[in-house]
């Protein structure tokens, strides 16, 4: 039965896309959980770079959809984060949880790094402010939060060959 853990991972993915549009607005602050993030990293774990970065190209292409001035500048990012976590999934040692938080919380930085200097919407000074202050608190939201999605719902993080 080797379809079940596909279908359990798109059921999970297809949860964190939901989330991510419905219980982060409603959040409504700046330090916020990326529960489209967290889906794509921990698709990625699972899936070659090249197909980890599709992945990421084509959520990306759903959140800009959402944002006309910043087009493209989330299928870059998630696309580029896809690929990185794919490539490093080796560094992720199996089921130890805080390098678990540490891998999730360090994606989503990652992404907001990318995704601000690509949007290039915020002057210089929102800038520092938003990678040093913000974007590292949401990290550090952002990878609990996929923590205990991975305790939720028994997912692995042992790469695949």
């Amino acid at each position: 039965m080797k379809s079940l853990p596909f279908w359990k991972g798109a059921g999970v993915f297809a949860l964190l896309m939901v989330l991510h549009y419905t219980v982060r607005p409603l959040l409504g602050t700046r330090v916020s959980v990326d529960f489209l993030a967290v889906a794509v990293l921990l698709a990625a774990v699972h899936v070659r770079p090249g197909l980890a970065a599709l992945l990421g190209f084509a959520a990306g292409l759903v959140t800009d959809s959402l944002t006309p001035l910043s087009f493209g500048a989330g299928a870059f990012a998630l696309s580029a984060v896809g690929f990185g976590a794919s490539w490093l999934k080796a560094a992720v040692f199996g089921d130890h949880l805080v390098l678990q938080w540490l891998f999730l919380g360090a994606g989503k930085w990652a992404f907001d790094v990318l995704y601000v200097l690509a949007e290039r919407r915020l002057g210089a000074g929102d800038i520092v402010m938003q990678l040093v202050v913000w974007s590292p608190l949401s990290a550090v939201a952002t990878g609990l939060a996929g923590v205990l999605i991975v305790l939720t719902f028994r997912l692995s993080m042992e790469a695949r060959p």
